[in-house]
């Protein structure tokens, strides 16, 4: 396959009242996408939180009392994906959620394929907030997911800033890196949407970035999110000058769909314009520990 459809989310947190109603805006949300021709979903980081409303209200503010307390949704989750997924013959990647994980909790997000089989890529590196107050755990090793024809990797938010992990989803093969965010503020969302443009640009590949929306008092855990969806690619011949494919507009719910022409980032990395994927290597090998030079010393010893 050289052509792929993709459907990035701006998903917004809701106060749902149970969970036939959680069921019901998933299954919404996917089959407007499935009806726009996509083939790969990604919903945000956390936008499986919304659950924390089926939770007594006690536990709404209590971020690690919540933890425990999701787990009982869990089955349900994978079991509605995996029938969604099914269903419309796509893949999805699902709202993350804290998982219990050995003896604590990691931020998983499951991927699942059109015949319903899932897997999952745990975050590798957190954030102050979910290491030092929501005491989340990172995973350990990244994975590829050949899904219809095409290589992906995840990359959860904050692990899009460090070059380390996109770079080892690439040399495994991966074409596409997807997303999913969960930013409080525009500063996060700027981090996130500049990592993800430095990774597509540094591997030559496509980037899609998914992020979750939310005003929602009502839970500590998500109480405000913003972001814009977009599709990062390496600025290169064929490809968008400013590496750009696709954006949505500020903090508005919806789904960013776009075309990947994976023909064109395979093409910049074997003779684009500038060689950032082959020469990879001799940017390593040309590092040599950083030599300091006081020049006004230099100067004052002239």
């Amino acid at each position: 396959m050289t052509v792929v459809r993709v459907a990035a989310a701006a998903y917004p947190i809701d106060f749902l009242p149970d969970w036939a109603a959680y069921e019901a805006k998933i299954s919404a949300w996917v089959e407007e996408a499935v009806g726009l021709g996509a083939s790969m979903l990604v919903f945000p980081e956390y936008a499986a939180l919304e659950l924390v409303a089926l939770l007594p209200t006690a536990l709404h503010h209590d971020v690690t009392a919540m933890r425990p307390a999701l787990q009982a949704f869990l089955p349900g989750v994978l079991a509605l994906h995996t029938r969604l997924a099914q269903q419309y013959g796509v893949g999805i990647v699902a709202g993350s959620l804290p998982v219990a994980h050995g003896d604590g909790f990691v931020n998983r997000a499951y991927i699942f394929g059109p015949d319903g089989t899932f897997s999952f890529q745990d975050k590798l590196m957190m954030t102050r907030f979910e290491a030092e107050e929501w005491h989340i755990s990172p995973g350990s090793g990244v994975r590829v997911f050949a899904v219809g024809g095409v290589r992906y990797g995840i990359v959860i938010c904050y692990d899009s800033e460090f070059p380390g992990l996109s770079r080892q989803l690439a040399e495994a093969g991966a074409e596409v890196l997807l997303v999913p965010s969960f930013t409080g503020a525009r500063r996060g969302y700027t981090r996130v949407r500049v990592g993800s443009m430095a990774r597509a640009l540094e591997n030559q590949v496509y980037a899609v970035h998914a992020p979750l929306i939310a005003d929602a008092a009502w839970t500590y855990a998500v109480e405000d999110a913003v972001g814009m969806t977009g599709v990062y690619t390496p600025a290169d011949d064929g490809l968008p000058e400013d590496g750009v494919l696709a954006q949505g507009q500020w903090n508005k719910p919806g789904w960013l769909v776009a075309d990947l022409d994976l023909s064109l980032t395979r093409h910049v990395q074997l003779d684009g314009h500038v060689l950032n994927w082959r020469d990879r290597v001799a940017a390593v090998q040309r590092v040599t520990p950083a030599e300091v030079l006081n020049l006004d010393q230099v100067a004052a010893g002239a």
